[in-house]
């Protein structure tokens, strides 16, 4: 094998000076024979050489003859460099061997796309050229993965965009725009985002308050509050117009990044040229809350009286949320009870920010309290009402308190969102046993609720550890039927489960559909696996699945290295 490998590097060196890339596609594994055997040329030579027990257990393999290799490797040195598609070599009956071919069957259609760029190809024409060879059918959400995903610079995403709204299954309408403009302001892109939206106007697309929230966003999360600003000012050239509810965007933006400052002043500055409405007032007001300043939204009350705008339950319940976040809970109730006393009708608002401040304080029993007079009003909860409820509850450990009010929130038919029910899951996981967790499961998707993959994969943990292997692989399949495909981490779960309550087989069997559909699973987990097979006395098991994994961790460890080099093929 040596003297095979030896003459076919000699007869080669001239030629693959011009295609190192493609010489080390070949030789690091990149192209396997279809009969499924996953061993390279270079990585069979390596094997072969070495004297322990594992690699003499492969030495039965055909040996590669010196005329097949030299036809593979000059049909391989014949792809172009820009063709990112599988290449096929002669038909196995013409040199007598299998069929080989290149293999990028775990390589997602996002990643192929990027794949393109990463080949530093000259010219958007040749770029374009070698999309459109990758014969993937695109769409919106392949377009999100691509330019959410990855590292492609600005002007890599635009030329991508720019092909992609060209294809005829793409719409180039606002929604399509917004989505290469979140991931330019995202890495902070900032002109390519602009062109971007000189790009839509010029073809005819209106922006809409969306996209100002988007761009807005960018600029202050990364903070550019003056750049944010002074695009305000520029709104007229991309297609806005500066009225009221753009300006309840900006106003909105800064203070959900806590610029509320920033906010009073833009305010201040642009009071004689747009006019406010009690929305505008609202937003300040609720930033300032958050910050526990009282003063200021004592004077906020005082401008809106003096605009004729007259201060209504949500603006007072501003006010007392302010003074909960302030440690001033007794003024808080001082506050709510003169309202309640001038026979003033108390609105859900008022109810919500007082159980807010007692949840903030952690008085449980204060919460219980106001949630019973707001029933006793007539006032009916909100969904914000219960997930402040429960949420005190789990942090003061009072489960049955949290399993009750759950029931009750159903009972409204109030059905909780995917984050809400993630953000009730994620500390019944972290102490005791799981039933409690997979009780708030099991009634949300009853009440139709979609479960998000990291409610799935924190139950799975908590089954797992456990060892409550008949919920573990009922929950895996509904993990399934929902939509959530199983990745590295749920499949590490699903094995530690098994080896748990000892069913190494099964084990055993998810560990090879782990490693069939390409995932590589960690040390500890096919560890742990092995030594409990081997204290089984499975000692063949044992060994046929280090084989396995052996060949997975070399495919892995050449995955890595061809990505890190940006070597998509």
């Amino acid at each position: 094998m040596c003297a095979v490998f030896s003459c076919h590097l000699k007869a080669t060196t001239r030629y693959v000076a011009h295609h190192p890339q493609k010489l080390f596609w070949y030789f690091s594994g990149a192209i396997r024979p279809s009969t499924g055997h996953s061993t390279s040329l270079m990585a069979y030579y390596s094997m072969t050489s070495d004297d322990d027990l594992a690699n003499r257990a492969l030495k039965h393999q055909t040996v590669i003859e010196e005329k097949y290799i030299l036809n593979e490797l000059s049909e391989l040195l014949a792809v172009p460099l820009g063709c990112p598609t599988s290449h096929r070599f002669k038909d196995s009956h013409e040199t007598n061997l299998p069929q080989v071919r290149a293999f990028d069957g775990f390589l997602s259609p996002e990643e192929k796309l990027r794949g393109v760029f990463h080949q530093k190809l000259k010219g958007r024409t040749a770029i374009e050229g070698a999309l459109n060879n990758t014969g993937i059918d695109l769409t919106v959400d392949v377009i999100s993965r691509v330019v959410n995903m990855g590292n492609l610079g600005g002007e890599a995403m635009v030329i991508f965009f720019k092909w992609a709204i060209g294809q005829p299954s793409i719409k180039k309408d606002t929604d399509c725009f917004n989505i290469i403009i979140k991931a330019l302001g995202r890495r902070k892109y900032f002109d390519f985002m602009e062109k971007m939206l000189f790009e839509m106007r010029s073809i005819g697309t209106r922006p809409n308050l969306e996209t100002l929230l988007i761009v807005l966003d960018s600029f202050i999360g990364a903070r550019k509050v003056n750049k944010a600003i002074c695009f305000f000012g520029r709104l007229g050239e991309f297609g806005w117009e500066s009225d009221t509810e753009s300006l309840n965007v900006l106003i909105q933006n800064l203070c959900k990044r806590s610029h509320v400052g920033a906010a009073t002043r833009v305010l201040r500055s642009l009071k004689e040229k747009i006019p406010f409405n009690a929305t505008t007032h609202h937003i300040i007001m609720s930033g300032w809350s958050k910050l526990g300043r009282v003063d200021e939204i004592k004077k906020i009350l005082e401008e809106m009286a003096a605009d004729g705008f007259m201060p209504d339950c949500l603006s007072v319940s501003y006010l007392i949320e302010s003074f909960g976040r302030a440690g001033q809970i007794d003024e808080a109730v001082k506050v709510f009870n003169s309202i309640k006393e001038k026979d003033c009708r108390i609105d859900l608002t008022l109810y919500n920010a007082m159980i807010t401040n007692f949840a903030v304080v952690r008085d449980f029993d204060s919460c219980m309290k106001y949630y019973e007079s707001m029933l006793s009003d007539g006032c009916n909860p909100s969904t914000d009402t219960y997930t402040t409820l429960i949420s005190a509850c789990l942090k003061a450990r009072k489960v049955a308190y949290a399993l009750e009010m759950f029931d009750d929130m159903l009972g409204r038919k109030l059905v909780p969102s995917t984050g809400t029910v993630t953000l009730f899951i994620e500390p019944l996981c972290s102490y005791g046993p799981p039933y409690a967790a997979m009780s708030i499961y099991k009634k949300s998707r009853k009440a139709g609720c979609k479960i998000s993959l990291t409610s799935y994969k924190l139950l799975l943990k908590r089954l797992s550890r456990f060892g409550k292997c008949g919920m573990l692989l009922k929950l895996w399949e509904e993990m399934q039927e929902s939509g959530h495909s199983s990745d590295m981490e749920v499949y590490e779960c699903i094995i530690d489960g098994l080896c748990n309550i000892g069913q190494l087989d099964n084990a055993v069997l998810v560990m090879e559909e782990c490693l069939q559909k390409g995932f590589c699973p960690g040390r500890l987990i096919w560890s742990k696996l092995s030594n409990k097979l081997m204290a089984s006395y499975k000692v063949e098991k044992a060994y046929k699945l280090f084989l396995k994994i052996k060949v997975a961790r070399r495919n892995e460890n050449a995955r890595r290295y061809w990505r890190a080099n940006g070597w998509h093929f």
